[in-house]
């Protein structure tokens, strides 16, 4: 495929006839603020005039905004194609949630086949060959390099208390991890993480960690702010799914849960990491490796940057006498979905993960036109998740000359488990989390089972889409779609329970080799 590749580039207009489904061609794009974590509530409030745009929103809107300007520079592209709209369903780009109207693709990319046509029928060739191939490619097109040297962290405990939770005494212990900016003093990087761990427990317990707010009390969210499209153009689509999660049942915490089963639990901030945003490319832990320079085409992104924060605290979590770090969990909802089957697929020491409702570039098979869509993952306002490079894949080249796609990100997590979870569609209205594509991330999963076969483990045990609510938690790969929209909240006691085969005493977890 990359044989070709720079004639595709020269041929454009070639390659953007098969997607016209994306939308038109648009110049660079003007993002929208900077989204809250989780999507806006629906109702009255939500069809209210956005409020008016603070100083620092408009600056980090114009900074975004020139940055992604200046990659597309980069990569010599004028025009990128504009994503779907996901809220309005009187858009003429409004996104596709009917399953009848997913257009065909291509066979998807091969997953035990290497680049030299060889197929792979061992352990040995797949860890040797065929793993570090796709790895080469997540890299180079998709998430961007992680630097061979990055700085030491230096961690601390900042406070310490003790908390009742779900009736259990829990020992909290505040964390920061300080990042070593000698290189260039200009940029301070500070992880803020904690950890709480059961005061009684009679040896190691086993964690499950949440990207979250690292333990700290956070501002109150503001709602996002629509920047001004060009003349003549269609409002660009927001940068988070547009979905909404209904009021769930009442019930025990997910932290609530976790306690109940003996085990701790832990948080980090991803923004204390890396900023969420365009302009931040030049501060956090990319900025500061980067001597405040801008990025590369083939640069990492904000998701392998919280991939490598969260390799630091693992770091400091292997030190924590009451941490079991060799049983850890990562949990990421929505953006942190992504985020967290990233981490998986790179940090060999994470055990298990939940990865709920994470959508395009993550666990979704990205060519499906179904919801979110890779056009809006290139769109300013999300972008910065991803290597420059991918933005080539919005204009000129397609989603179909991708030359990789979610099935084989899941597979690189093998031979670890992976739960992948989702909320239903409501019939396709975008209340529902009909944006991440349940069945398209389940596809993932499906495809993904060859490598968990080859390697000695369980694929998911089906291949056709089940009905809402029906867990597949007997294998290695895991998936449960629920029917409370875009949370992960009614899939925890799932997530849990699928845990508990491997957290249990005596369980073996699952080693991947250190090969990243």
């Amino acid at each position: 495929m990359f044989a070709s590749q720079t004639s595709r580039l020269a041929a454009g207009a070639l390659t953007l006839a098969v997607a016209v489904q994306a939308g038109p061609m648009v110049a660079a794009q003007a993002p929208t603020a900077t989204p809250p974590a989780t999507p806006p509530a629906a109702g009255p409030a939500a069809a209210a005039q956005p409020p008016t745009p603070s100083a620092a929103q408009l600056a980090t809107q114009e900074a975004t905004q020139a940055d992604h300007k200046r990659m597309l520079a980069l990569l010599g592209i004028a025009e990128l194609r504009r994503g779907v709209e996901g809220r309005n369903p009187q858009s003429p780009t409004f996104a596709n949630y009917d399953e009848a109207k997913v257009a065909p693709y291509p066979p998807l990319p091969e997953l035990m086949v290497t680049k030299a046509g060889t197929r792979v029928t061992t352990a040995k060739q797949w860890w040797d060959v065929r793993r570090p191939e796709l790895v080469e490619l997540f890299d180079r097109e998709v998430y961007g390099r992680m630097p061979k040297v990055t700085p030491k962290v230096s961690w601390s405990v900042t406070n310490t208390t003790e908390e009742t939770v779900g009736g259990v005494t829990m020992v909290k212990k505040e964390l920061l991890g300080k990042v070593d900016n000698s290189s260039y003093p200009q940029i301070a990087v500070n992880v803020e993480a904690a950890v709480w761990t059961p005061k009684d427990a009679k040896g190691a317990v086993p964690v499950v960690l949440e990207y979250g707010s690292g333990g700290r009390p956070q501002p109150p969210r503001q709602a996002p702010v629509a920047s001004a499209p060009p003349a003549g153009a269609t409002p660009a689509p927001g940068a988070t799914a547009p979905q909404v999660g209904r009021t769930a049942t009442p019930g025990p915490t997910w932290q609530e849960q976790v306690v109940a089963k003996g085990w701790g639990y832990a948080s980090i901030r991803p923004g204390s990491v890396q900023a969420d945003n365009g302009a931040g490319l030049a501060e956090g832990i990319i900025g500061l490796v980067n001597k405040g320079q801008p990025r590369k085409a083939d640069d990492w992104g904000a998701l392998k940057a919280w991939t490598w924060g969260t390799s630091r605290l693992l770091d400091y979590l292997e030190t924590d006498r009451a941490v079991d770090a060799k049983r850890v969990a990562l949990e990421g909802h929505s953006r942190y979905g992504k985020g967290t089957i990233v981490a998986m697929a790179y940090e060999p020491r994470l055990a298990v993960a939940f990865i709920s409702s994470s959508g395009a570039g993550g666990a979704k098979i990205m060519r499906r036109t179904y919801g979110e869509l890779l056009e809006n993952v290139a769109a300013p306002s999300e972008y910065h998740w991803m290597a420059g490079n991918f933005l080539k894949y919005a204009g000129p080249l397609t989603v179909n000359d991708l030359p990789v796609d979610a099935h084989e990100l899941v597979a690189m997590c093998a031979p670890r488990p992976v739960f992948i979870s989702s909320g239903d569609t409501l019939g396709g209205v975008p209340a529902g989390d009909g944006w991440v594509d349940a069945k398209g991330m389940f596809l993932a999963g499906v495809h993904a089972g060859p490598v968990y076969r080859l390697l000695g483990k369980n694929d998911l045990g089906a291949t056709e889409f089940p009905k809402v609510e029906t867990a597949f938690i007997d294998g290695d790969i895991g998936f449960r779609q629920h029917t409370a929209g875009h949370t992960p909240g009614p899939n925890w006691p799932t997530f849990l329970t699928f845990a508990a085969r491997y957290f249990a005493p005596g369980a073996k977890p699952a080693k991947a080799p250190k090969t990243n």
